[in-house]
């Protein structure tokens, strides 16, 4: 079961996330052990518990053993639950390849995910928790931002890093949230949350496949293209609150005239003092540049964006 957290590195730049190689950035994008199907569903059916936790290894097979686990609610070190609302947005989204990721519902058979969970001749299916066994749900169509660019994520430079998948129906007892863009300017101590299905500590598989959230600030020099967040009660000087391994794609809420909108999807995170890990910083993508190519393209496909 090999899950690799993909090393990146950042610094207070809009366009890069860092110049030179450090051991801290990580995207989290789950990948690496491969489970046909079948085999995933099969092991669904034993009835084991998953919580959320930062990992460099983790199995597909355990995301949908969490399914028969009672719902609970935390990321990374979180100290609160999602709201009704926001955990009912947020689906699982796992690869052929055994990449796992956390998707948001923007319509009722769209969702939101990061660019960089879609990788070429991998076909992607969204976890149907309400049957036991789960439901895997095949994906009808994908598209990728025209702009993501793949090699500029290796060689740590923001992109366009946001997809899009569309199902055959709606996911049972979800439902779409509202997506947008963040208020502008983006300023330093803004408050945002992070709700995802990743891991709840670094170096472990617990907690995946439950919503889980983290209230957390913006931090450094926001810009359009990439914003970075941190637990405002530990500042990335130690261990806190963010984003771990599986919450690549994860919706980011700015709460707009009383409404929680999906203002972006998380990229990348580090540990306290931009060590490996998780509970450091939470990078993140927000929408500005994107939501117009996000509601035209569901749109294109039948769908109508809240």
């Amino acid at each position: 079961m090999d899950y690799r957290l993909q090393i990146l590195v950042i610094n207070d730049d809009d366009r890069e996330y860092g110049s030179r190689p450090a051991p801290g950035r990580h995207l989290l994008n789950h990948r690496g052990y491969r489970h046909s199907f079948d085999r995933l569903t099969k092991h669904a059916g034993r009835g084991s518990t998953l919580r959320m936790i930062p990992l460099p290894r983790l199995s597909t097979a355990f995301i949908l053993l969490a399914a028969l686990a009672s719902p609970s609610h935390a990321i990374t070190g979180s100290r609160s639950a999602p709201s009704e609302a926001s955990a009912r947005a947020v689906v699982t989204v796992i690869g052929s390849r055994g990449n796992v990721c956390t998707g948001a519902l923007i319509a009722p058979n769209i969702v939101l995910t990061a660019g960089h969970c879609i990788t070429p001749n991998t076909s992607y299916r969204v976890i149907d928790y309400t049957t036991q066994p789960p439901r895997l749900i095949s994906t009808q169509k994908i598209a990728t931002h025209p702009q993501y660019n793949a090699q500029a994520i290796a060689a740590h430079r923001a992109t366009a890093d946001v997809a899009l998948l569309q199902l055959p129906s709606s996911v049972p007892n979800k439902a779409p949230g509202v997506f947008g863009a963040p208020r502008l300017p983006i300023v330093a101590g803004a408050p945002l949350t992070v709700v995802g299905i990743g891991a709840t500590s670094s170096g472990s598989d617990a907690g995946v496949g439950t919503a889980r959230a983290a209230g957390l600030v913006v931090t450094g020099k926001p810009g359009t293209l990439q914003v970075r967040l941190v637990d405002p009660l530990t500042d990335n000087k130690r261990a806190g609150i963010g984003a771990c391994t599986g919450d690549s794609g994860a919706p980011v809420f700015e709460s707009q005239n009383g409404t929680n909108v999906i203002v972006g999807v998380v990229s990348w995170s580090t540990g306290a003092n931009n060590a490996a890990g998780c509970g450091g910083l939470t990078g993140v993508t927000p929408l500005t540049l994107y939501k117009d190519w996000i509601a035209k393209t569901a749109r294109s496909w039948g769908a109508a964006v809240q």
